[in-house]
């Protein structure tokens, strides 16, 4: 190898080390450190084959609130983590008020009180 790539190759190796250690310090790292690999809603076990299916949910859902002892996490598999955020947009309505389906007009009952007065005149 030449000198050029000889000093190619530890910057690139440098580069790596701080991007490994930058990624430490995110949530997602630190979580994994505080947390049990388990899924929080159906108990999956992950292991670093699949680690990467295990996500961090912010129970607030505000993702800028990370506290070092992780009160605001919870580990969910990507399944569940989906399925989470789609109960939060289902309770909060559709933001599309154009895809929604037109509302019944159609009363059953409408009629009843005559149908009966009908029915016991007979």
């Amino acid at each position: 190898m030449t000198k050029k790539e000889i000093s190619k190759l530890d910057s690139a190796l440098l580069a790596a080390r701080q991007h490994a250690e930058k990624r430490a310090q995110g949530y997602r790292e630190q979580a994994l450190k505080l947390f049990p690999w388990i899924c929080g809603r159906c108990a999956r076990t992950f292991d670093h084959k699949n680690l990467q299916l295990l996500e961090v949910h912010h129970k607030n859902g505000n993702h800028d609130d990370n506290p070092p002892d992780g009160s605001n996490w919870e580990l969910l598999c990507t399944y569940c983590h989906e399925n989470e955020h789609s109960k939060i947009k289902d309770s909060m309505g559709r933001a599309d008020n154009h895809s929604t389906a037109p509302t019944s007009t159609f009363n059953p009952f409408a009629n009843l009180k005559d149908m009966l007065k009908q029915k016991n005149q007979s």
